[in-house]
């Protein structure tokens, strides 16, 4: 949509331009004011001067006689003598006559010309052009230098802005946000039955998910203007900024009803307050205003309020209560079908040849966010323009998965041969400890190419469909699968490396998770001992039981990690010749796929 920019300039451009008015003033003006002192000397001095030829300028008056010196830095004066024959003297020296020698103006006005003056002007210039911006503006003293104002940036009305059908995967929003279009198109149909709109809508979700798209996608659709605005722009260093810039900011919406005001990431000013008596910080008063500006719009104003958070648990109650922000949309990670229709949405924009099989790598891309598959397919354009082709294919689409997930390929990073045959039974025992279980997702590829986010290989497993629960059995199988690779080393090599680390870390997360908050744990049963803050951005969690307890969910953890690593050993050993020779072709080949590990384990 077309940005409509604010035509005033700010106001420091013009203290500039009085500031520089006032130098050339000073430059220019002052020389007519500010002149040489005056030094009174007798008559006698004079002649002598004369006889000296130390006469530069000299003016005869009718009773007094003004010259200078030489150089012409001092003013002299001296009365007036009967003395005919001083013209032909002042003459011969090479006195020069002058009309008029200006004399100084008293000390007093000086001081008045040179000083008081021009910080008069400027003084009250600068308060006059703060009065009338300030008018203009509606904000109060708040508003000096433009800081109190909202610096929204306003998409007007447009016919080729975003629509519902630019935004892929998020049918269940899109539902939700289909009748805010309709209310905004036809709002009588809602005001003949008394129902109002809700004023405000959460749009809560991980990273990437298209929050922000969403919002512009309802203002596309309603073809009304859309304000879009960063929580974090309210807050400002000086106490009151941000309230008077939401002042500013509903102002604009009310002139310009019916439209949308989005406010992006408001968890930067809309978080609990602390409840400590006496607070009054910045982003506590800028809330206050929030809060208050939500109150004085009516149902049937027009003005829609979306905001766009990733920690919705993190927001005052007092902001998200029904009258405010009455309803909560979540925009979550796109499913298998919203992931290829994503995928479609953006390849849209490139070049790609027609047997890609965007289902297959919807499937591999399990868990991306709307923005990782957009990255994915210009990853894909990227990657063919690399090879030399005019379009991408299969391949590129697959090794863009891959770099988003694990990096680009290290070419330069050279392994032994002793670590790469280590690499090489590593991902060949997690590879087969998976593929000997039940309810494992399918091994799809496996590399010992080393990558930029430090692996030196990985073992890439794509599940059949969407996949929802897990259960206990699942879950102990995943933590088999991720000792596999620990366990290949240990009874080949009779040694352990430093490659396991991220394998120990996500075993050991699973299996506290199952004791801590999956209620798995028969002695703790369903009880909640940890809970999940920042559910959508990492999942960071905290216990929440004494130190006992939680000394008796370390064993317990190291209990579970162990068994299944016993397991996963005892399936290594049973299958052995089949390790070394799954190992000895990836050795060889460095990457071999799904049907060819299935090929050879079956054969």
């Amino acid at each position: 949509m077309n940005e409509v920019k604010s035509p005033r300039k700010p106001l420091i451009y013009y203290y500039s331009m009085v500031l520089l008015i006032l130098v050339l003033f000073n430059f220019l003006a002052m020389p007519w004011f500010a002149q040489r002192q005056i030094l009174e000397v007798d008559y006698g001095a004079f002649m002598d001067m004369t006889a000296r030829h130390e006469i530069g300028q000299v003016e005869i008056q009718d009773n007094r006689i003004l010259f200078t010196d030489r150089t012409g830095t001092q003013i002299y004066k001296t009365g007036r003598m009967v003395d005919p024959g001083l013209v032909y003297r002042l003459k011969d020296s090479g006195a020069v006559f002058s009309s008029e020698i200006i004399e100084q103006m008293s000390p007093a006005l000086s001081f008045l010309l040179s000083w008081v003056l021009p910080i008069a002007v400027f003084v009250g210039l600068g308060q006059f052009l703060s009065k009338k911006m300030m008018e203009k503006a509606g904000g109060g003293n708040s508003l000096m230098f433009g800081m109190g104002k909202s610096n929204a940036k306003v998409y007007v009305k447009s016919s080729e802005g975003i629509r519902f059908s630019d935004v892929a995967g998020e049918d269940e929003a899109k539902e939700n946000l289909t009748e805010i279009v309709d209310y905004l198109h036809s709002p009588e149909k809602y005001r003949e039955i008394g129902a109002s709109m809700p004023k405000g809508i959460l749009l809560a979700g991980p990273p990437g998910t298209g929050k922000t798209m969403l919002a512009k996608a309802v203002a596309g659709e309603a073809n009304v203007p859309f304000f879009s605005m960063s929580g974090s722009e309210f807050v400002e260093m000086f106490v009151g900024m941000g309230a008077s810039k939401v002042r500013d900011l509903f102002r604009q919406a009310k002139e310009k009803a019916p439209c949308i005001v989005f406010i992006d990431e408001i968890d930067a000013i809309g978080k609990k307050r602390d409840g400590q008596i006496g607070g009054s910080d910045e982003r506590e008063q800028t809330l206050n205003q929030l809060l208050t500006e939500m109150d004085g719009f009516e149902g049937n104003t027009g003005v829609i309020i979306l905001a766009a958070t990733n920690r919705p648990e993190s927001l005052d109650p007092a902001l998200t209560r029904p009258g405010r922000f009455d309803r909560r949309v979540p925009v979550e990670l796109p499913d298998l079908k919203g992931r290829e229709e994503i995928l479609r949405v953006h390849a849209k924009k490139i070049k790609a040849a027609e047997n890609v099989d965007f289902h297959q790598i919807a499937r591999m891309a399990s868990g991306a966010s709307g923005a990782e598959l957009a990255n994915i397919i210009n990853e894909a354009a990227l990657r063919a323009v690399r090879a030399g082709r005019k379009f991408a294919v299969q391949s590129d689409l697959e090794e863009s998965i891959e770099v988003v997930i694990a990096g680009y390929q290290k070419k330069n990073a050279i392994l032994t041969d002793k670590e790469k045959w280590t690499v090489s039974y590593h991902e060949i025992g997690h590879a087969l400890v998976a593929a000997k279980q039940t309810q494992s997702a399918p091994v799809r590829k496996i590399t010992i190419i080393p990558r930029t986010s430090g692996a030196l290989g990985y073992t890439m497993q794509v599940e059949e469909d969407n996949h929802y629960l897990m259960t206990k059995e699942e879950i102990e199988n995943k933590i088999a699968t991720y000792t596999g690779g620990r366990a290949a080393e240990e009874i080949v090599f009779g040694a352990i490396s430093t490659g396991a680390s991220n394998d120990i870390e996500q075993a050991t997360k699973l299996a506290r998770a199952m004791i801590t908050r999956y209620g798995m744990s028969r002695d703790f049963d369903m009880v909640a001992l940890e809970t999940v803050t920042n559910r959508y951005l990492g999942g960071d969690t905290s216990l929440a039981c004494s130190s006992e307890t939680q000394a008796e969910v370390d064993r317990q953890v190291v209990d579970l990690v162990k068994k299944q690593h016993e397991k996963a050993a005892g399936i290594l050993v049973e299958n052995r010749e089949k390790l070394d020779e799954l190992a000895r072709y990836l050795y060889e080949r460095e990457t071999m796929t799904g049907d060819e590990f299935m090929a050879i384990l079956n054969g």
